[in-house]
């Protein structure tokens, strides 16, 4: 059974599809394996040399030590404080995740799935 977080994150997904007017192939790599994350090794691995040996006494010195985060080859990045209040304890009904329609993939259908801007019938 999915948890409450993984049904909420496809009916939100569905209700992004919907407002795009776009199918959305999600592809989540199985745990353990973030060390093949070409994002993480590509991103992160320049953010911690910008802020190695610096302090991170607070938030704000965090974000302006990713947000200054470059590269010679032409990275940047952009960082900011998400201050928006996230309603807790949202209960995803089957009934609302199987109207979102999700399409399993063939292979590994729980990682690897589409979620279409209409429901699948």
């Amino acid at each position: 059974m999915n948890s409450h977080r993984t049904r909420l994150w496809k009916v939100v997904l569905r209700e992004l599809s919907n407002d795009l007017k776009l199918n959305i192939t999600v592809c989540h790599f199985p745990p353990g394996t973030s060390k093949w994350n070409k994002i993480e090794h590509r991103l992160f691995s320049f953010i911690s040399q910008n802020w190695r040996g610096q302090p991170l006494y607070d938030l704000m010195t965090v974000v302006n030590l990713i947000s200054h985060t470059t590269t010679n080859a032409g990275l940047t990045v952009r960082c900011a404080v998400d201050d928006t209040k996230y309603e807790k304890g949202i209960k995803v009904t089957d009934a609302e995740l199987e109207a979102v329609g999700v399409n399993k993939h063939d292979f590994r259908g729980d990682w690897n799935y589409t979620v279409n801007k209409r429901k699948i019938r």
